[in-house]
């Protein structure tokens, strides 16, 4: 009804404009000189067929969607369709005017011309324009609960969402300074906001215009330049959110609806990991997959992106059912044709993984399954070493006969010098694959990272837990760092793993600088909207068992080599006694009974980089 009722007025005052429009034309072309028999011959024709002109112009308004557009998002595109409706019913009346053999001065109808559209399009435009001058800085004073915004990023995308947040009233948000390292566009103005400073002088012009809300509109900006300008913006206590990068907005137009939270990820600084998908898709497609651990962090993301690569089969294995049936249901839906088949199982179990080799026949293997837990395998190391070694033990063997042809195992930075039984058993899981590798025909690789953000019991999840429950936020040691990266990083790096494996590989990631715990706890406080130290507080607990300050990603005996991917490094294979290493795994095997410490103290003699904690 507000529709049809805003629709009946515009076309109202368009019969009032356009006759006054011709009234003006002629008052013009004769000088106001309304006396003379030529103007009076003139201006009856115009009197005598003023509603069938009226009529033309209104029809050609409306072929022009004159009425139907959103006038309040009027701009180029809207004042452009106005010049055209206006030339094309000037030319349609003039035509009819032929027809009936009738005709109007010249100058008459390029006045009306001229008049129609600063009249039509002055009436349209108008209404954005004093929609619109509420929400500059200078009047932003008449409006209650106003949000100041700056907008950091004076280009094309920071223009876009200054605009949409002018004309998106409902969202209270007027922005007030624009942010730039551009020193070419300082004390200029970009759709009318202010550029006062760089990304340093971003706590300064917060303060000072008492900013609310902070944007960061720079899509092409690299993730250290964000990193370094989140940093800037979290000395301030606004509202952070941030335009995804261009690689996510790939044949999307930028707009406010694609503006997300500040995350983590941003802090980190480290560009994403780039894969060759012909390559991937070379050894993926139209193959068996097996993944284990398929419906944890790592293990479910490895089924969504080895999906898209159109596997013959993909294969899900876990003990967990409660997780396999939720990414099942995901892959399922976003997969329908792929033949996926979930499978609950103990990779301990020999009996069972052999009658799951023989069923599926695979081709492809990526062994995700492990205890991973740092301090709880401290506790039971018996079961660290059941599951991250002799159940990888079992796999590998069945690897061997049944002639698969790539087999990547999923390893961790704890592995290199490990203190504690995790670590110590993930590096004994590399060093079953490097012994096997070198008599079999299976390709074996592992894969080493650090910490994967927002995985199963990884410390960003914890730290959130811990503010949603109003603190302390728990740091085991202000100097402790950590290598961090993505779930999907991860994911990339291990498929792009299995491309490029010989047999007996180490892969590693170049992650970047380590983080340090403590800061990492200080960002999420603030991202979540607290002040650090005072509305949450952290509190320093002190080192648990088997934890380092620091991780390291090589072993000083592994010579590190380059690969054609500038991220991706090989640790070259070491020499590994196969004979004397499978002994031993016998060996330990038959000691499941016996007391933890006498475990520790045998995998303390299987990896001598082990030295355990006390």
């Amino acid at each position: 009804m507000v529709k049809m009722t805003r629709m009946f007025f515009l076309l109202f005052l368009d019969v009032v404009f356009i006759n006054a429009s011709y009234v003006a034309a002629f008052l013009i072309r004769f000088e106001f000189n309304v006396s003379t028999p030529v103007f009076d011959a003139f201006f009856s024709i115009y009197l005598n067929y003023f509603l069938v002109i009226t009529f033309i112009k209104v029809i050609v308004l409306y072929l022009f969607g004159m009425y139907n557009s959103l006038w309040k998002y009027a701009g180029i595109e809207e004042l452009l369709k106005t010049v055209a409706a206006s030339f094309v019913s000037v030319a349609a009346v003039i035509l009819y005017l032929v027809f009936i053999q009738e005709y109007l001065p010249r100058s008459v109808h390029i006045i009306t011309f001229a008049l129609d559209i600063f009249t039509i399009g002055g009436l349209r435009l108008s209404y954005r324009f004093f929609r619109g001058i509420k929400s500059f800085p200078g009047v932003t004073g008449i409006r209650k609960n106003i949000r100041k915004v700056m907008v950091v990023g004076a280009g094309d995308a920071g223009a876009v969402i200054i605009k949409e947040l002018r004309n998106h009233g409902e969202l209270n948000s007027v922005p007030v300074v624009a942010i730039d390292d551009n020193n070419a566009k300082l004390k200029r103005r970009i759709v009318g906001v202010p550029i006062l400073g760089n990304r340093f002088d971003i706590p300064h012009l917060a303060k000072k215009y008492r900013v609310d809300e902070i944007i960061i509109a720079v899509p092409s900006a690299n993730k250290k330049d964000i990193k370094e300008i989140v940093e800037q913006c979290n000395k301030t206590h606004c509202i952070l959110k941030i335009l995804p990068g261009l690689y996510e907005l790939i044949n999307e137009e930028v707009s406010i609806s694609k503006l997300r939270d500040v995350d983590i990820e941003d802090l980190l600084g480290r560009e994403s990991v780039q894969v060759d998908l012909e390559e991937i898709s070379g050894y993926l497609s139209n193959r068996i997959v097996l993944v284990t651990g398929g419906g944890g962090s790592i293990g479910s993301e490895l089924c969504r992106q080895i999906a898209k690569f159109n596997p013959k089969k993909l294969i899900a294995l876990d003990i967990y059912e409660n997780n396999l049936f939720e990414i099942q249901n995901e892959i399922l839906r976003k997969h329908p044709d792929l033949d996926f088949k979930p499978v609950i199982a103990s990779i301990r179990d020999g009996l069972r993984m052999r009658e799951v080799f023989k069923r599926h026949m695979p081709h492809v293997v990526f062994h995700a399954a492990a205890h991973k837990h740092v301090p709880l395998m401290e506790l039971d190391p018996k079961e660290a070493v059941k599951n991250n070694m002799l159940g990888t033990n079992i796999l590998v063997d069945l690897a061997d006969d049944f002639g698969i042809e790539k087999f990547v195992l999923i390893s961790t930075d704890k592995a290199v010098n490990p203190c504690n039984v995790m670590g110590a058993t993930k590096r004994g899981a590399e060093m079953i694959l490097q012994a096997k590798s070198m008599e079999s025909k299976t390709q074996f690789s592992a894969v080493r990272f650090g910490n994967v953000l927002g995985s199963n019991g990884s410390v960003i999840p914890i730290f959130r837990q811990q503010i949603e429950s109003g603190g302390p936020v728990t740091v085991t040691h202000p100097d402790i760092t950590r290598y961090f990266m993505t779930i999907p990083e991860a994911v990339q790096l291990v498929i792009q793993a299995g491309a490029m494996a010989d047999g007996g590989e180490v892969f590693i990631l170049d992650m970047g600088q380590p983080v340090k715990i403590i800061e990492l706890a200080e960002n999420i406080i603030k991202l979540s909207g607290y002040k650090p130290y005072e509305e949450i507080d952290i509190k320093i607990i002190g080192l648990r068992p088997g934890e380092k300050l620091y991780e390291e990603l090589m072993l000083k005996e592994e010579s590190i080599q380059k690969t054609v991917h500038e991220k991706i490094y090989i640790g070259k294979p070491l020499y590994i006694n196969g004979k004397e290493l499978f002994e031993q795994l016998e060996a330990l095997a038959d000691m499941m009974d016996e007391e933890d410490h006498i475990i520790k103290e045998y995998l303390k003699k299987m990896i001598p980089t082990y030295e355990a904690t006390k």
